[in-house]
Formats: structure tokens, sequence, C-alpha cells
């Protein structure tokens, strides 16, 4: 038996069998990661003596018939902006290159708690603030389906190792796209919860009211173990709400269920092959006995304009801590001069050479927008038309029950090919963003190959309804297959 290839489910079941045992499990992972993260750049970091050490203990709570649960033994790997106490923690940026996290993240806290055994920290564009990953300030991780194409991004760093069997399963961050999106480009899984199912406590946060911490794995029930595993209420994060159960009745068929295919989503903007799968993928849903109609989503166009005022906002607040001073990287002042930098120039050259160009980028394009004079025409403007969406997703639900779009409009492009160009790199969250605005759950799930590049087809759900996109993506995935 290949000790590869695994999923949560069944390594699981083998574990319980005494088939192999995680130390074996997680040494035959290491050794994976040891061969091809050279050319993958997956990993930042790998925690070979902890890993070990933590399968070995879950072998003996096995052996003395006190398995925690699903999770106890099985190897995964971290996004670099979510905190293990101990541990080198970048968010893919220079601006905290020698920084160790002082604790854990509530996500995971509550793995650990499951006997989770934690491989190692995933490469990521900067503070997760971009689609390609790369935008890292520790270089572009690559695509395991094609060396010459980017992963997605911003958790890219996560999905690459997923698909390249560098583990079983992998938590991401999403703001506007960032788990969804990878796992399209990487044949994977990924679910982006409803905003406060997962506690962001430990989180590097980029976008306080976007962000959302969720699984990238190879099936629909990895995703929704690993998801239960993490989900729930969170003193140190007032945004959470109490755990919900996602275990309802199995759907084998879709009968009565309404699919609203968006218009706004289905017009230009996607490639002829992105098109063709998802539309396939949707034709598998109306054959399980789905009712599929096309429904207006308004101010669907604004999403993206409205993301990308919101979110510069909210990263020009955040980042403003990582100054050198407060956090984050200081550059000292220049040592044949006898006079020191004032506060200015500190501040001046920390950030400088500790944030990347698109973080610079960004942080400018927010304090434009709060700046005076600026504030009502940019942010409170965008802040009503989030408003006004928020509605629009509520309207069209009553109308639907789910909604499917694809995920991103074209399959993984080539390295380098949109870096120069924000706007273009900007667009490939044209379909995401509207969910995260939103606040709603969405799932991405592979629907087909384009010229050997995989499809990610987009399941969108009402909020807090998470249950319900799993097990529709669960019912399509087995149809599919």
């Amino acid at each position: 038996m290949s000790l590869l290839k695994q999923t949560i489910e069944s390594a699981g079941s083998s574990l319980e069998r005494g088939e192999f045992s995680s130390k074996e499990l997680t040494e035959a992972y290491l050794k994976q990661i040891r061969g091809l993260n050279g050319p993958l750049n997956a990993y930042l970091t790998v925690f070979e003596e902890d890993a070990t050490q933590a399968a070995q203990r879950s072998d003996e709570r096995r052996s003395r018939g006190e398995s925690l649960g699903p999770l106890d033994g099985i190897p995964l790997a971290i996004k670099d902006n979510i905190c293990v106490q101990g541990t080198r923690t970048t968010a893919g940026s220079k601006m905290l290159d020698n920084y160790v996290a002082v604790n854990d993240a509530t996500v995971i806290t509550k793995l650990k708690n499951v006997g989770a055994v934690i491989l190692g920290k995933t490469n990521m564009d900067e503070f997760a603030m971009g689609s390609s990953t790369e935008h890292s300030a520790y270089g572009v991780t690559k695509n395991p389906h094609d060396l010459a194409r980017v992963p997605g991004g911003s958790s890219g760093g996560s999905a690459c190792a997923v698909a390249a069997d560098l583990c079983v399963a992998a938590l991401g961050s999403d703001t506007g796209g960032s788990i969804r999106q990878p796992a399209s480009f990487c044949g994977l899984v990924g679910l982006k919860p409803t905003y406060g199912r997962v506690s962001r406590s430990g989180l590097i946060a980029m976008a306080s009211s976007f962000d959302q911490i969720g699984p990238l794995a190879k099936t629909v029930k990895d995703a929704e173990i690993l998801f239960n595993a993490i989900q729930g209420s969170d003193k140190l994060d007032q945004t959470t709400v109490e755990k919900r159960e996602t275990r309802k009745e199995k759907r084998e068929n879709l009968h009565g269920l309404r699919i609203g295919l968006p218009k706004q989503a289905w017009g230009d903007g996607m490639s002829d092959g992105v098109r063709t799968h998802v539309m396939e993928g949707v034709k598998i849903l109306e054959a399980l006995g789905a009712e599929i109609k096309e429904v207006d989503l308004p101010y669907a166009d604004e999403a993206l304009a409205v993301y990308y005022v919101l979110m510069p906002c909210e990263v020009s607040a955040n980042l403003a801590r990582f100054d050198g001073m407060r956090y984050g990287r200081r550059e000292a002042g220049h040592s044949l001069q006898l006079t020191a930098y004032n506060l200015f120039d500190t501040y001046a050259r920390s950030r400088g050479h500790g944030f990347g160009p698109e973080v610079r980028r960004r942080i400018m394009l927010g304090t434009y927008a709060l700046s005076k004079g600026y504030y009502d025409a940019y942010y409170r403007q965008a802040r009503k038309v989030r408003t006004l969406i928020r509605h629009a997703y509520e309207a069209v639900f009553r109308e639907v029950d789910i909604l499917v779009t694809p995920t991103a409009p074209s399959t993984a492009f080539k390295i380098g090919e949109k870096i120069s160009d924000p706007l273009a790199m900007y667009l490939e969250d044209i379909f995401t963003v509207g969910v995260n605005v939103a606040g709603v759950p969405a799932i991405s799930i592979s629907c087909g190959l384009h010229e050997g590049l995989p499809v990610g087809m987009q399941i969108i759900g009402k909020i807090y309804d998470d249950a319900s996109i799993l097990n529709i993506a669960n019912a399509f995935e087995k149809a599919s297959r």
C-alpha cells in the first residue's frame, strides 16, 4: 500500500486497522517533502522533529485504544499566516522574516487537541495579497500539474502541498478567493466557510471583515472532517458563532434542489475551456435531479470594485502596526553616520525594505481611500454598496437554494504572465470576491481537465448553511467519478 496519495478518510481507516503507523505515514510525507519541495517551493518551514514526535504520540494513544478521532495521526500543512507556537511565521514577508509565534492560533489548538500532525508552514503571497503566490518574498510556488504555471494564491503553497502529496490536507485562508482559486488551479476541494464559522484568532490579519480560515483537501469528505475540527465559537474572536452540525442526511440525488446560475457570472470573461467543463458539471447536477434556472444577482459586477476599495482600507489599518518599532523588521541607521535616523526615517526604511511592492501598493491605495476628502467618496460609498450586495444574496436565495459559477475565469496561467499587470491579476478574483463581500459560504470542486489543467466549479450557499454546499458537493463528487 502506498503511504502517499492518502485522504484523511483512507489514512484514518488504515491507521485504525493497523496497516501502517502514524510515524510511518508522517515519515513518508517528510521524505516526499525532502525530495520535491526544492522544485515546487510549497513549504517555507518543515517541522521534522516535532511532526515525528506528534506521530509517535498518536501511535501510543491508538495502541491504548484512545484515538482522538478522524484526524489523529494525520499529517497536515498550515499556511504561513496561521500562528503555530514556537515556530517561524512569516506571512510570506521579509517584514516577519525572524518572527517566532508566541502562541497557537485557535484553529491550531483545535487540531492539536484532536491529534493532528503538523508537518510545516506553506508558502503564500505576502500577507495573503495575491492570486498566484508570485508575491511571496521567498520565491514563487509551482503548480504540480505544470511547473511553468502558478498554483493560484494566496494559499498556493497549501494547494501545491496537497496536490503534490506533500501532506494529506491543509489549511489556507480566504479573503477574496484565496482557498477556492488555488483549489481550482490544482484540482482540489477548497472550502470558504461562512464568515464567523472559524476563529481568526492567531491568523495574521489582512482584511478583518473578509478573512476566513478553511480547508484544502482531496475530497469533499476530507474538507468536511477538517472543517468540523476547526469550526465553532471562540472567546478570542467575537465574530465567531457556535459550532453547527454539518452531518445532515447525505443526498444521493438532488431532487427538489433549485440551482441558480447568476447571469452576471456566465457572460464574457471566462475561457471557453472553463465554460465547457463547468457547464458539464451543471449537467451532472441536473441529472441528479436538480432544477437549473438563470437568476439575476444585482451588484455582482460591483463586488470586485467594492472589494478592492474596502480590502486595501483594512490592509492599511491592519499593517500599520508593522513599522519596525512595534512589530516587524527594523532597519538600523547607517553605520558610517554619527547621527541616528529620526523616527520617520526608521518607519520609512523598515517598511520600505520589509514590504514587497504589492503590499506597498495596497497600503497606499487604502490610506488614500481613508484620507480626508476621499473617505466619503470611496470607503463610505463602498460600505453602502456592500450592504446592497448582501441584500442581493439574501433575495436570490429566496428564489433558489444554491448558486453555481466557475471558480476562476481561466485555468492556471503561466508564471510571470500577469505579475506586471495588477488589474489583470485582480480580475482573477471576479467570481470569488462576492462571496467574501456577502460573508456566505462557498466551495470549489474540480469538474474536469482542460488541456491537462484542472477546472473548478464553485457552489455558493446561504449564510450559515455550510452543510448544504458540502452535501451537494459530495453528491456531485460521487456522480462525476
